[in-house]
């Protein structure tokens, strides 16, 4: 019998889940300032949990990039020295 793919890779079960347990919904609304101790166990509110985007890189800006070659332009090269 051959191994499942998703258990052939280390970090394959640790991919983004949307069913948070209990405790970790008790976490996300002490963050939101949405329950208290006093508060039940039983019957907490709905908590939103979103896929975040980590991973991926952010392109320079075309703006940073051009103004770096306009100063770069604007600076005076020496060509020599006149005494």
């Amino acid at each position: 019998m051959s191994i499942d793919r998703s258990l052939k890779i280390k970090g394959a079960l640790s991919r983004h889940r949307n069913v948070l347990t209990r405790a970790e919904r008790i976490e996300k609304l002490k963050d939101e300032e949405r329950w208290s101790e006093s508060d039940s166990l039983l019957g907490l509110p709905k908590v939103a949990h979103r896929k975040s985007h980590a991973g991926r890189k952010e392109a320079p800006a075309k703006e940073a990039v051009t103004e770096e070659a306009a100063a770069e332009a604007e600076t005076p090269k020496a060509e020599g020295k006149e005494n």
